[in-house]
């Protein structure tokens, strides 16, 4: 791979648990062909123990589409990182970013910035097993140390086991006193430190995320770095996503409108209906976003989250959402 030629990394959607699942998936890629797509974090105890089909499972329509692991045993993130290479996932990505209690306990998550040999250990025993890229996501640092040189260190260790693509969270995080919500929140923004860690590693390529909500902000950042990893904004305002294959990709525009996804989103809606039995509400709680902007996206969004609708077809739900579109509401 020659990072300065491979675009696979410039957009991607982040990895947010409880949100990135299939059909969240799913809908973002009927916006965008080109931006990369992350699972929520998937535990190797999850898959070695649990029910693989109902983690791995995915739309081919996804690709291309990273799978993110959470683990730090070597062994159980190769035999992790197979199962995502027979699910035919693009990437595995190893969690070292996540700074909830719970995950601590588990020994992975940002705790792990504090061993960056076994995170290399774990880097070369998931690319002995596989072909596909591994890549590591991670925070500038862990609770209230200021030091680049501690990120600069752990990029240069994880580095010589073989990775060279990793996706920054610009902020430290705070393994005690904070929530994960206040973990996104109150460490502060250090962009200047990603920025430096590209300058300092040119071979390799990294990719920014952490507080980006718009055009400008993209591209003031892809000045410095190869990348740029959306999460909450993406997720709250998608149809931002419909233009960045043109803005950043080079691609014409491909004329979508929020109707036609809707559309297809119903279609997909029916689909999973009758294969698995999957209730529409479960899927249609990704893309309330849509219409933001737009004159009744309130009164649209209350239709398809409205509880006593749950039993009739989810066309018929769309069909009243749309009515609700054309009657006066305020823009929100």
């Amino acid at each position: 791979m020659n990072p300065k030629h491979d675009t696979r990394w410039r957009m991607s959607v982040a990895p947010m648990m409880d949100w990135t699942d299939r059909h969240c998936r799913y809908f973002h890629r009927l916006l965008t062909r080109r931006t990369l797509l992350y699972t929520e974090m998937v535990t190797t105890g999850a898959l070695l123990h649990g029910n693989v089909p109902r983690h791995l499972d995915f739309d081919p329509a996804e690709h291309p589409v990273a799978l993110q692991l959470g683990g730090s045993e070597p062994a159980d993130l190769a035999a992790s990182a197979k199962l995502g290479r027979e699910w035919d996932y693009d990437e595995i990505n190893l969690n070292c970013g996540c700074p909830s209690e719970r995950v601590q306990r588990g020994s992975f998550g940002a705790c792990l910035m504090a061993e960056p040999q076994l995170v290399a250990d774990c880097v070369k025993a998931m690319r002995d097993a596989v072909s596909l890229p591994v890549t590591v996501k991670h925070r500038i640092g862990i609770d209230q140390g200021e030091s680049y040189g501690f990120v600069r260190d752990f990029v240069g260790t994880v580095a010589n086991a073989g990775c060279d693509v990793f996706l920054v969270h610009a902020r430290n995080a705070w393994l005690k006193g904070l929530s994960p919500k206040e973990n996104r929140e109150v460490p502060p923004l250090r962009y200047e430190f990603v920025h430096r860690l590209k300058r300092e590693f040119p071979h390799l390529t990294f990719a920014v995320n952490g507080g980006i909500k718009d055009d400008a902000q993209v591209r003031e950042q892809l000045q410095a770095v190869d990348g740029v990893m959306v999460g909450r904004e993406a997720y709250h305002h998608p149809w931002w996503l419909a233009s960045w294959d043109s803005a950043y990709y080079g691609e014409a525009d491909s004329g979508l409108t929020r109707e036609a996804v809707e559309e297809q989103m119903v279609a997909y809606m029916e689909r999973e209906a009758a294969l698995r039995g999957t209730a529409y509400s479960s899927i249609a709680r990704h893309m309330m976003g849509l219409y933001n902007g737009v004159a009744g996206a309130r009164r649209w969004r209350q239709v398809w989250s409205d509880h006593s609708l749950k039993d009739r077809p989810a066309r018929e739900v769309s069909r009243l959402a749309r009515v609700s579109l054309a009657q006066p509401a305020e823009i929100v």
